[in-house]
């Protein structure tokens, strides 16, 4: 049996002996090919790390691009808090149509299927797919 002290509290669970974070930075890059926009994201995304990948979609977005792509083939986990801001970064976008899921793995595909943003958002398999699908 444990000791209550032997517990690991949230906080602690995703922190190394150094201080340092265990988490993997929600937002890997953001690149311009042609007249689209490629967001990749990564890890866990969710409350704690929302404001950066706002910022990413949002700022990705900002110049009017015909499509911003948001690749999730990396991402472990959404929550609710980050499926608003795929929401809220679409908003941002002048031709909604052009903001497009691609590659969600099992979780994430599911994540938006509970949430009925499958019906909402075009979800592709690929990137390569996204960058060539009709708008």
């Amino acid at each position: 049996m444990r000791s209550s002290s032997d517990k690991e509290t949230p906080q602690l669970a995703h922190r190394t002996q150094d201080g340092g974070s265990l988490r993997r930075e929600p937002v890997i890059s953001s690149e311009k090919t042609g007249d689209a926009c490629i967001v990749r994201l990564a890890g866990e995304l969710d409350l704690y790390n929302a404001h950066a990948v706002r910022e990413a979609l949002v700022q990705a977005c900002a110049d009017g691009p015909e499509r911003v792509i948001v690749d999730l083939s990396e991402v472990e986990f959404i929550d609710s808090t980050a499926l608003g801001v795929l929401i809220e970064a679409r908003s941002k976008l002048p031709n909604k149509q052009g903001f497009l899921l691609a590659a969600p793995g099992l979780e994430t595909r599911r994540a938006l299927q509970i949430s009925g943003l499958d019906r909402h958002f075009a979800v592709h398999q690929t990137v390569p797919e996204a960058l060539t699908a009709t708008l």
